[in-house]
């Protein structure tokens, strides 16, 4: 059924359309403007009684207005019947970084600031706005990928075990990250603009809107103090992947001369997350002969689930069953926004780069004290 939003009449007409139903799920795939008006007209014409409301992402665009959404949201809905939607919780590959920690007990004693060396993850695609410059100028990449995408997995690969059994538990653990987080300075962001944006439709000539984004996070917890990970994300890059790398410290003694090899990466394990699911673990391995040297190889394990259902399929179905797993929780939405909000406004300019390479220079020099970017590389499959 169509309606003006603004009209009372729509929402009545819309109770009665649902008549006696139990349990509805309103699915609030609109603009964002429109989030306030939908959810206090879903109260005013009682539609919020054993009701659930799913929101879809940006969740507010800085902490102000994510607090004032928070706030309207939940003087109509309980906290357990707002489902905050983000896709990238339901991808497979993003659920088994949650599952591969937890489920093998060999991660735990490395896990933390005693091995690890850095953490950097990449969200990259090798395409444009596609036509949506209109909403890309409202939002940038920080807004659009960073802060929700990149965090999450950012919240999934840093927190602590879970107590129990439970989403609630989960939810916890991730808050906790999220409130961890230094808040960023200018200094720890580039911001890139590929050329040819300002060309796009909707776009404004003198637009300092980033297409592309990086940046040096820290978490200030006993886990992982001095870690710095490394976040970047962009558009018309050289590839469209999404991997994580953690990187391990070399030995803490040379006893071969390759042990540490200064040009070269110390251990690591390697999650890929799109455009297929893999885990990869690199150690160094002696050559055949008298000499001990040897060189990196990667034990590499393809995931592949071609039956997997899609993300909003399992994240719709699981709201309407009223399973908050894979969402975001009002605390967490704010506090991931608090992380970013000294940022939004006060920030370096924009660096135009060519597409089709990894973003502007300006990005290895963010990260050159701790090595360098790993850059996902895709093999073709052969015609």
């Amino acid at each position: 059924m169509g309606g003006d939003y603004n009209n009372p009449g729509t929402f009545e007409a819309l109770k009665r359309a649902l008549n006696d139903t139990r349990h509805p799920a309103h699915y609030l795939a609109i603009p964002p403007k429109l989030f306030a008006t939908v959810i206090n007209g879903l109260g005013a014409a009682g539609l919020a009684t054993q009701a659930r409301i799913i929101v879809e992402k940006p969740f507010g665009r800085d902490l102000a207005s994510a607090q004032a959404l928070n706030r309207i949201a939940l003087s109509v809905f309980a906290e357990d019947a707002i489902f905050r939607i983000d896709h990238y919780l339901g991808k497979e590959a993003i659920m088994n970084i949650l599952y591969f920690r937890f489920a093998n007990s060999f991660l735990e004693p490395i896990w933390n600031r005693n091995c690890v060396a850095s953490v950097q993850i990449t969200l990259a695609e090798n395409f444009g706005v596609k036509g949506r410059g209109t909403f890309y100028e409202s939002a940038g990449c920080l807004r659009d990928v960073i802060q929700n995408h990149l965090f999450q997995i950012v919240a999934l690969l840093a927190m602590e075990p879970p107590a129990y059994q439970g989403f609630g538990a989960i939810h916890n653990e991730k808050a906790k990250i999220f409130h961890s987080m230094r808040p960023l300075q200018p200094d720890d962001v580039v911001r890139g603009q590929y050329m040819g944006y300002r060309n796009e439709l909707g776009v404004a000539k003198d637009s300092d809107v980033e297409t592309f984004c990086a940046l040096r996070l820290f978490i200030d917890s006993w886990r992982w103090q001095g870690v710095p990970w490394y976040l970047r994300s962009g558009k018309c890059l050289a590839e469209t992947a999404a991997e994580v790398l953690v990187e391990l410290k070399p030995p803490p003694q040379r006893l071969f001369d390759d042990s540490a090899p200064p040009d070269g990466r110390a251990n690591y394990l390697r999650f890929r997350l799109s455009p297929n699911s893999a885990v990869a673990l690199a150690a160094r391995v002696k050559h055949a002969g008298k000499e001990f040297v040897g060189d990196q190889r990667e034990l590499y394990l393809l995931d592949e689930q071609p039956e997997a259902r899609m993300p909003y399929e399992r994240l719709l179905g699981d709201a309407m069953l009223g399973d908050g797993a894979l969402f975001a929780r009002e605390d967490a939405v704010e506090a991931a926004w608090a992380v970013v909000d000294p940022v939004l406004n006060t920030h370096h300019p924009v660096i135009p780069y060519n597409p089709g390479n990894w973003g502007p220079k300006q990005a290895d020099a963010l990260i050159a004290a701790d090595g360098s970017w790993y850059n996902p590389i895709i093999v073709k499959a052969a015609k």
